[in-house]
């Protein structure tokens, strides 16, 4: 008996020893890792911008099944917020600043452990970023004490820091690798009504931009007892990659044609029905540039003649608001076309001298699957006008067609 009294006494003892110990150490801690991404910075940085990707990287997340995580409907950005559940206790984390594209600032509090925690994303060598991320704080009386027993903050939080980083590397290294672009050929667009809102923004910055607008259309359509009639598009009026601007139009297609009092940010429009070469991309954004000059290749190949009275048409099939996989996201893309109309080779060349930045030439031909037989339509408009002496008549018939893009220019 007098043997268990001493073991009692011994262990009472020493958890006074230790509790003595831990409150007389510091509580402040700092706590830094780094990594080498294998993505481009803007990938990296959106990834992480967006705190619903957290539950997907955030290793104490996987390691602990029981955490129930709870996101807002803001997740990007300044004012972007989650919270979390478990059995090992709750915690929140907001985004209090955020430099697009450079480095983010958010703080955290863990069960009365508060941190400011630093992110920070710097280009290297071969499209690769490099992410730091910092934390710094006070830890409460019982994070202390788990620390403590297992081998200090640093160890602690830069193991998770660590495992973390791994998470997104992966991650990334999948989502953004993993993409289809397929090249359809000559189709037709109705005509579309819409609201919309036009501005010049930053060409990388369109899709954030997008996730920003398309929610107030959505509302304003809601508003006003409008429904939306498709998925969000993006007019590209212009499309300047030499100094990387794009005048936009982001619209909500709407089922019914609508007049706005002046003074509103938002506006009505309508799309007029137009020929186009359509193109899919199925994954990230990053691989937009090379959708594009697919399907300028495609044109060219197929000795196609291009509207040039306005640039190109982005449907957002699957968005970020949509899905949270950029792996996942969908975009059809569609570039205006004359209609039924034939070009001499010699009169191609000149057609994307507009845009020298993007208009490499085609090096990346189409494969055998995806150079369907649509340019072939236009073969008999290549022999028989020219077997037809009423060369006078024909070009009369031609304008006609030319009045349909002039109707498209006034809108855009």
């Amino acid at each position: 008996m007098k043997i268990l009294k001493y073991l009692f006494l011994l262990s009472l003892l020493s958890l006074v020893a230790l509790t003595v110990f831990v409150a007389t150490q510091k509580g402040n801690f700092s706590v830094e890792r780094s990594k080498v991404i294998n993505s481009p910075k803007s990938t990296v940085y959106n990834y992480v911008n967006d705190l619903r990707n957290s539950e997907d990287f955030e290793s104490w997340v996987a390691e602990d099944p029981t955490i129930v995580m709870s996101f807002p409907n803001k997740t990007i950005g300044n004012g972007a917020s989650f919270s979390w559940e478990g059995t090992e206790g709750n915690g929140n984390t907001i985004t209090i600043d955020a430099k697009d594209g450079e480095n983010i600032h958010q703080k955290i509090n863990y069960n009365g452990t508060e941190a400011d925690v630093n992110w920070t994303f710097k280009d290297t060598l071969a499209g690769k970023t490099k992410v730091t991320w910092k934390a710094k704080g006070t830890m409460s009386f019982l994070f202390k004490i788990y620390t403590a027993l297992n081998g200090g903050s640093d160890n602690v939080i830069g193991t998770v820091y660590e495992k973390s980083l791994v998470n997104i590397d992966k991650n990334l290294d999948y989502e953004t690798k993993t993409y289809t672009i397929k090249v359809y050929g000559v189709v037709k667009k109705a005509e579309t009504p819409y609201i919309k809102q036009t501005f010049t923004s930053e060409i990388q910055k369109v899709n954030k931009n997008a996730r920003v607008v398309i929610p107030k259309l959505i509302s304003f359509s809601k508003a006003n007892g409008l429904h939306a009639n498709g998925k969000p598009f993006i007019i590209y009026h212009t499309y300047d990659t030499a100094n990387g601007l794009a005048k936009i139009s982001i619209c909500l297609p709407i089922n019914k044609e609508i007049s706005i009092s002046a003074g509103s940010d938002i506006l009505a429009g309508k799309l007029n029905g137009f020929e186009a070469v359509k193109t899919t991309l199925t994954g990230d954004y990053s691989h937009t540039n090379e959708a594009i000059t697919k399907t300028k290749a495609f044109i060219n190949n197929g000795k196609i003649i291009p509207e040039l009275a306005w640039s190109h048409l982005e449907i957002l099939v699957l968005s970020k608001l949509d899905v949270k996989s950029p792996s996942k996201l969908m975009t059809e893309i569609y570039f205006p076309v004359k209609s039924n109309a034939v070009i001499a080779p010699a009169v191609t060349a000149p057609v994307y001298n507009q845009q020298p930045a993007e208009g490499e030439t085609p090096q990346t031909t189409q494969p055998a699957a995806t150079t369907t037989a649509k340019p072939t339509v236009a073969k008999p408009a290549a022999t028989k006008p020219a077997a037809t002496k009423p060369a006078a008549t024909k070009p009369a018939a031609t304008k006609p067609e030319t009045t349909k893009p002039a109707e498209e220019e006034s809108e855009f």
